[in-house]
């Protein structure tokens, strides 16, 4: 009956760790754990025990899920382990028009090692460079798009 308490107590324990440790490896051991408990209970107690101590776990992990997850961020030290805040930005593509740029001039206006900035028409795109590294104010030449860069070399 010992081994079955501490199993159902460490399974228990392991998946309120899982919320605050997330990663996954502390919830799968302490499911397992739950789940041997049972099994040792259907072993050394019987079926009729085997079932009640199922039925407990189950009522167990749902008060501990509902705990973690309803009550826990709503007291001052839950609030350590859950994030309130949103990040809302978004990475663009330069788009289908970057495609006309392709053979026009661009100025680095960073150093390019391998990737940096250039100015090309008043604008600023990101870019990466096919010659190693280039000098900021180098005039370079752009010979293709990617979804995010221009690809760009010195002017030969």
């Amino acid at each position: 009956m010992t081994l079955i308490i501490l199993l159902f107590t460490l399974g228990l324990l392991l998946l309120a760790a899982e919320v605050m440790i997330p990663g996954g490896i502390l919830g799968i051991v302490g499911g397992v754990s739950l789940f041997t408990g049972c099994i040792v209970s259907f072993v050394i107690l019987g079926p009729t025990e085997g079932m009640i101590a199922i039925a407990i776990t189950i009522l167990a992990a749902i008060t501990l899920f509902y705990v973690q997850f309803k009550i826990l961020p709503n007291t001052k030290f839950g609030r350590r382990f859950f994030l309130d805040d949103e990040i809302s930005a978004t990475s663009s593509a330069i788009g289908s028009e970057a495609r006309d740029l392709i053979g026009k001039d661009a100025e680095s206006i960073t150093v390019l090692s391998p990737s940096g900035y250039v100015m090309v028409g008043g604008k600023r795109y990101e870019a990466v460079s096919q010659s190693g590294q280039i000098p900021q104010g180098t005039i370079l030449e752009i010979v293709s798009v990617n979804s995010f860069q221009l690809i760009v070399r010195t002017r030969t």
